[in-house]
């Protein structure tokens, strides 16, 4: 298989994960909160998973400006080596939900994929929060170096920053 047919099936299986990962906000009413970017640690994946840490900042719809660290983690698939990533949600909420300061703290939970032979692509859609309500849907697949892929279950943790 060519790198170009790795790196398009790679990206579409990040995208029907995405769809599936966010369900129980797909099917109620949602609020848009703002977006989320964070950089990930770049390091060495293992055949099992992988632990990095995330620097995160989130913009509220109105502007104001959270910033957050914690942990990204896979579980499943994440074989090789990888440069610092970049990512980027929308924020959601169901109507109704009240995401006041540092509502993003908390943990995530959704479904991954992704691949990088140089330059790498791929996918998070996450689900969690402090009060298991808000939504991570990708804005832009995920952006990156190095020589990895993988596939699994990923599990992100934020806590406001210091």
């Amino acid at each position: 298989m060519t790198l170009h047919k790795t790196l398009a099936t790679i990206a579409t299986t990040a995208l029907v994960a995405a769809a599936l990962a966010n369900p129980v906000i797909a099917e109620e009413k949602r609020t848009k909160l703002g977006v989320l970017e964070c950089e990930v640690e770049g390091g060495m994946g293992l055949l099992l998973g992988s632990s990095k840490g995330v620097t995160c900042s989130f913009q509220h719809a109105n502007g104001t400006v959270e910033t957050y660290t914690g942990t990204s983690s896979k579980i499943g698939i994440d074989i090789g080596v990888t440069g610092k990533m970049y990512l980027s949600w929308l924020v959601f909420t169901p109507i109704g939900n009240k995401a006041g300061k540092h509502a993003l703290a908390g943990q995530y939970v959704g479904i991954s994929a992704a691949g990088a032979l140089g330059i790498g692509l791929g996918a998070n859609a996450l689900v969690g929060g402090s009060n298991k309500k808000i939504g991570l849907q990708p804005l832009s697949v995920e952006a990156g170096t190095g020589v990895n892929i993988a596939l699994g279950v990923s599990s992100l943790t934020l806590e406001p920053a210091s």
